[in-house]
């Protein structure tokens, strides 16, 4: 079976149980809920009973979340954990409430049982260095997974996708839709960004701001609010309400008058969400917004059907938990994985090997990126539903596989 059609059996099983716990975070817990585990590994195995199970290998891996209140975070974790299991490795997983201090205590149990790998995305990629200074010393090897840890020789690799490219997609998207290249405008746009803790905030917010920068300048494309810069755009923690009370004091300084707002750019669904929020409930004009966002939560989904979110780009978990199997697998049986990773895998889905991107202070560190997609409501059959990550119902609107 290739790798995708596994994550696409796990996605089938494992995505409605999960979910259902992420209106709210919960605390740090080795199983995001005991029941709901228990039902989840009920389905895997009744489509699994025509092969036998995995053999157990003896070896632990330790995989270490921010949070459950982001919907992706379940779905990555429960992926792994799935994944890893498959292959015969027991598994602790653990969400730790968005809290740096957590995130290290879970760590330094993980460490103090004796994992064989751990696979982190880190809250903060700037807080782990004493930590992951005892896992090198303990022999562990460490994969940063989505986020790059920064400060630490103990990082192996980093998986992830390609969070540049996430943002120049956004930023193309946006041109592409107003026809920059055609039309002299102006049109009105403002950032949302994400957390100034997340070292991919600034990748998926300078890909797209390299995109437009150019039509900045050339007056097609002008910043009402003239907040242009990372740290005037940021929203910590990524979180909806933030972003929303944000975007109402946009909405209130400078477009109250009548001014159009053409364009928000919001470099993830969670801000996405409140920014449509803030639009439809404090936007003084009638024309529809060209919202952005990233990662295919439900709810944006929605957004878009409805006509309130434009675009989504898509990063499909399932495909990054099957690479970060392969990479701790190699690892776990002493191996040095390089770009021959890729090939030997079989992947169904595209990846690059990349050794110059990614320097977290101490290095660069061998990355594997995934490529992410475009989802707009023209699309979202063809690249969500037909692949088996998602169904739709009879009024079109997109629910995770279940």
């Amino acid at each position: 079976m290739k790798k995708k059609a596994v994550a696409l059996v796990l996605a089938a099983s494992m995505i409605s149980a999960v979910l259902a716990g992420c209106a709210a975070a919960a605390p740090a817990t080795t199983e995001p809920a005991a029941e709901a585990v228990e039902e989840e590994a009920e389905a895997p195995a009744e489509e699994a009973e025509a092969a036998p199970a995995a053999e157990a290998t003896g070896k632990t891996v330790g995989i270490a979340m921010p949070t459950q209140s982001l919907e992706r975070w379940n779905r990555d974790g429960s992926y792994l954990k799935e994944q890893f299991e498959s292959r015969g490795y027991a598994t602790e997983l653990v969400f730790s409430d968005n809290k740096i201090e957590q995130q290290v205590k879970d760590l330094e149990n993980m460490i103090a049982d004796e994992v064989d790998l751990l696979v982190i995305a880190a809250i903060d990629g700037e807080s782990l260095s004493q930590v992951l200074a005892d896992a090198k010393d303990a022999g562990i090897p460490v994969i940063a997974y989505d986020r790059l840890i920064m400060n630490t020789d103990a990082v192996s690799y980093y998986v992830s996708f390609d969070n540049y490219t996430v943002g120049t997609l956004q930023g193309q998207f946006v041109v592409d839709q107003l026809d920059l290249d055609n039309v002299d405008g102006p049109f009105n746009i403002e950032f949302t960004a994400g957390d100034p803790a997340d070292n991919n905030a600034g990748f998926f917010f300078n890909g797209a701001y390299d995109v437009l920068k150019p039509y900045i300048e050339a007056g097609k494309l002008n910043v009402v609010s003239g907040q242009t810069q990372f740290d005037q755009v940021a929203t910590a923690q990524w979180n909806t309400e933030t972003a929303m009370k944000r975007f109402q004091n946009i909405l209130a300084s400078y477009y109250s008058d009548g001014t159009v707002l053409d364009v928000a750019l919001c470099s993830n669904d969670s801000t996405a969400l409140g920014v449509a929020q803030a639009i439809e409930t404090d936007y003084a004009g009638d024309n529809t917004v060209l919202v952005t966002g990233q990662d295919g939560d439900e709810a944006n989904l929605a957004n878009i059907v409805d006509g309130k979110q434009t675009m989504t780009v898509y990063k499909a978990v399932a495909n990054e938990a099957v690479a970060t199997l392969d990479l701790g697998d190699a690892l776990l049986n002493g191996e040095t994985p390089d770009e021959g990773l890729i090939a030997a895998s079989n992947w169904d889905f595209d990846c690059a090997y990349d050794t110059s991107s990614y320097d977290n202070g101490t290095g660069i560190i061998p990355s594997y990126l995934l490529v992410p997609t475009v989802v707009t409501k023209d699309n979202m059959v063809e690249e969500l539903v037909t692949p088996g990550y998602y169904t739709q119902d009879d009024a079109g609107y997109l629910h995770p596989t279940n």
